[in-house]
């Protein structure tokens, strides 16, 4: 089932999703959509969600940078990012490279078989292709720092930061999903209790569109860094991009409504949400904006929302930010809650925030990723990889792609040594679960 992704001939581009325009839908969305994030009274955000432009937004800023102090649970925490310096053995506690506003690639041309120009700004909606299956590849932490814009600055655009293999894993599958670790916009105050804030210049999404992201969640602690402006700009800088988000909006009703993806007679939905809120305001409410909470005094919307899509027949992907940072061990509130999603209709857990990998365990047959690391973030921390999940029918199939990270580049292991090291590693903090020499992840019987 699985393919070899690095022995695989390079395409000359991305197959995108194969876009096409729903007319009646759009007329309908258009008429009723809202300002902001989300469609206000509707019940769940398809992958017909509006394209709003926000190309307009697009003024250079160079971003300051700080450290997390995020929860209780995480104020000892930290993020080391790697300098020019030193490529590995970064004390803790060194300020992070910050995001720059220049952009280092120019303006990018979107591939064929992307949004099209006459649906840019209007609804669009994913099509449906024959086959009996979808694949959907998931990330942990995606960070635009000054060592990830100067790799691709460096190599002249995408190639500078992602491998080939890499780049072939997600040109082959149907969607890519990851956390999006900040937020696009050059509006907004800066966070005053934060040593760490990110921030990215509108125009950057363009390196989410060469990386080949089709949808993110914005549930973690740096959504709000910049403040509710910055939030709201993030959206629709993304909105313009074509690319789908869940976790957070102008309120909550807007902040709980899944990505759906559907092809093939699959649906699958994507839901975000956090655990890690640095202030209670951050969380969205019936009027305010915010992302949606996991904590266990407010997790009710969101176990309402998952069995919500369950009850629609969709399968339901969680995606969560939780955990203490440069821990490989999940907190035992984790694997709680992981529990909770399951039981109220949830297929699949992916996590994210930790910043390193956490293993992985089987809860009533549901695989749960208690941490994917960083993905593309440029810091010290070398181990990463993609989950592929292939949906069919009633079974999920799961593949690890295993990587590792430096100085803003990423790349996929293919060594056998390497690759087999890295799956005793996972399997020696996991619960339970055994890895294939292809990767290929299962419940021990």
């Amino acid at each position: 089932m699985w393919k070899n992704w690095y022995v695989q001939p390079t395409k000359p581009e991305k197959r995108r999703k194969n876009y096409r325009g729903g007319v009646l839908v759009a007329a309908l969305l258009l008429l009723l959509s809202l300002p902001g994030c989300g469609y206000g009274s509707y019940e769940k955000i398809t992958t017909a969600q509006t394209a709003e432009n926000g190309a307009g937004q697009s003024e250079n800023r160079k971003e300051e940078a700080g450290t997390e102090k995020d929860s209780g649970e995480n104020t000892a925490a930290e993020i080391v990012l790697e300098t020019e310096a030193a490529d590995a053995g970064a004390a803790r506690g060194e300020n992070p490279d910050g995001a720059q506003a220049n952009n280092p690639g120019g303006d990018q041309e979107r591939n064929p078989g992307e949004l099209p120009e006459n649906l840019v700004g209007k609804a669009a909606e994913f099509s449906e292709d024959s086959g009996a299956s979808m694949s959907i590849l998931f990330s942990g932490d995606v960070l635009l720092s000054d060592h990830v814009l100067n790799a691709y600055s460096r190599a002249g655009g995408i190639s500078g930061v992602l491998d080939q293999n890499y780049r072939n894993a997600i040109q082959s599958v149907d969607y890519f999903a990851v956390n999006e670790e900040f937020p696009f916009s050059s509006r907004g105050t800066q966070a005053a209790d934060k040593q760490y804030t990110f921030r990215l210049a509108p125009e950057k999404v363009s390196l989410f569109q060469e990386m080949g992201i089709d949808a993110v969640t914005l549930a973690n602690n740096h959504a709000l860094d910049y403040g509710v402006d910055a939030l709201l700009d993030t959206c629709e800088v993304l909105d313009g991009a074509g690319i789908l988000h869940t976790g957070a909006g102008k309120d909550l009703n807007a902040a709980k409504q899944p990505v759906v993806f559907e092809k093939n007679g699959q649906k699958v939905a994507l839901i975000g949400a956090t655990r890690v809120i640095p202030e209670a305001g951050w969380a969205a409410t019936n009027g305010h904006p915010g992302m949606l909470s996991s904590y266990e005094v407010s997790v009710e919307p969101l176990l309402q929302q998952i069995a919500s899509c369950h009850a629609d027949g969709e399968k339901v992907v969680v995606l969560i930010h939780w955990g203490i940072e440069r821990d490989e061990k999940p907190q035992e509130y984790q694997r709680a809650l992981a529990k909770r999603y399951i039981d109220a209709g949830a297929d699949l857990v992916i996590g994210s925030h930790p910043h390193v990998l956490q293993g992985i365990e089987y809860y009533k047959g549901k695989p749960i990723f208690y941490s994917l690391g960083n993905f593309v973030f440029g810091s010290s921390i070398p181990k990463t990889m993609l989950v592929q999940a292939e949906f069919q029918g009633e079974n999920l199939s799961l593949r690890l792609l295993p990587g590792t990270s430096s100085g803003g580049y990423t790349r996929m292991l293919t060594d056998s040594g390497e690759m087999t090291q890295f799956y005793q590693y996972l399997e020696s903090i996991s619960f339970g679960v055994s890895i294939g020499a292809d990767g290929a992840v299962s419940a021990q019987p």
